[in-house]
């Protein structure tokens, strides 16, 4: 197995999702299958409103360990407040690992308890820094990554590195995006990094646009940029089935039973109207089309914990499920399927 700096110790099949802590990516965590658990390390990035504790009791992550990224909260008025290190104290009870994970905008104060909150569990931590926002070059990347170490009191052979290039919005994009990371790369070369992983993400933020009743591809232009930059050692990470780019705002249409199903280099987008008004008999439809496609995988309802509830939703319409239904089903087919990938790499 490649190592990327002679001070690393990751392996290169291990895959690093960043998703949000909803009930949809944590239902497919929850049903992770044993060999699976132990290769996945996902990054949860943890918004204002309802906690992510609730749902982690609800839904616990059979991975070893996840990364929680506070960014998307602002920093606490009282000097006293510290939620990395409560959460820190609160999945430790639960018996689940977790990595901090600093961003070059968070204050020395947040860094300093992302420090605390790495000492508490295994020492360790994630360094997600994105080049086109936080160091335009190799001096100004020193600099940046140098003060979030210092911050947290951190050694660089302590830190993961995750590079995220954010959105890869088209073809000429992802092309710049993957010179982009081959000069970053070049920079993390010069630091042992206990590992190196590179992150992207291609699904649009909106679907309502895309036609109904039939499978549309959207092509999986993050995969194609890692598989181009043929670095050994270089982590696998993406947005799972969702894109980097944030909607906000209330949603008021009523969502039609979506699945983002992912094969080879595209995702299989269905989204179906058809069948009249009844979401479990649209959702019936939909999974009996899936399960009938070229793309089904040879091993069916086998192939993931997803896959088994899509094959149970094509032989019935009784409880075609939720949004989080659909959106627990294809993360956790994406899982299986990066995982596969990265093994017959």
């Amino acid at each position: 197995m490649a190592i990327f700096t002679t001070a690393g110790s990751l392996r290169e099949d291990v895959y690093r999702p960043i998703l949000r802590p909803r009930r949809g990516e944590l239902a497919a965590l929850s049903h992770l299958a044993p060999g699976d658990a132990a290769r996945v390390m996902p990054i949860l990035e943890v918004e204002p409103g309802p906690g992510v504790l609730s749902l982690i009791r609800e839904l616990p992550p059979r991975t070893g360990a996840i990364g929680i990224d506070f960014g998307g909260l602002p920093e606490p008025r009282d000097p006293l407040s510290r939620p990395a290190l409560d959460l820190a104290e609160a999945l430790a009870d639960l018996g689940v690992t977790m990595l901090p994970v600093l961003r070059a905008y968070e204050s020395n104060r947040r860094l300093a308890a992302h420090g605390l909150a790495a000492r508490m569990h295994l020492r360790r931590a994630v360094l997600r820094l994105q080049p086109h926002v936080d160091a335009g070059n190799a001096a100004e990347a020193n600099e940046v990554t140098g003060r979030m170490l210092r911050g947290a009191g951190l050694e660089v052979e302590e830190v993961d590195l995750l590079i995220d290039l954010a959105e890869t919005a088209c073809v000429a994009h992802a092309d710049a995006v993957e010179e982009q990371c081959r000069r970053v790369l070049r920079w993390a070369r010069g630091l042992p990094w206990r590992s190196v992983s590179v992150a992207s993400g291609a699904m649009p933020a909106n679907l309502d646009d895309l036609p109904t009743d039939r499978a549309v591809t959207v092509g999986r232009l993050d995969a194609r940029v890692w598989a181009r930059l043929g670095e050994p050692g270089v982590g696998y990470a993406d947005y799972g089935v969702t894109s980097p780019v944030r909607r906000y705002g209330v949603q008021r249409h009523r969502q039609l039973p979506t699945l983002r199903y992912t094969a080879g280099n595209d995702w299989w987008i269905y989204r179906w109207a058809r069948r009249g008004g009844r979401s479990d008999d649209r959702c019936h439809d939909l999974c009996r089309t899936l399960v009938g496609s070229p793309h089904w995988p040879a091993t069916g309802a086998r192939y993931s914990w997803g896959d088994a509830e899509i094959a149970r939703r094509a032989r019935t319409a009784r409880g075609g499920g939720s949004s989080a239904s659909w959106m627990s089903w294809s993360t956790s087919h994406h899982i299986a399927h990066v995982l596969e990938s990265l093994t017959g790499r």
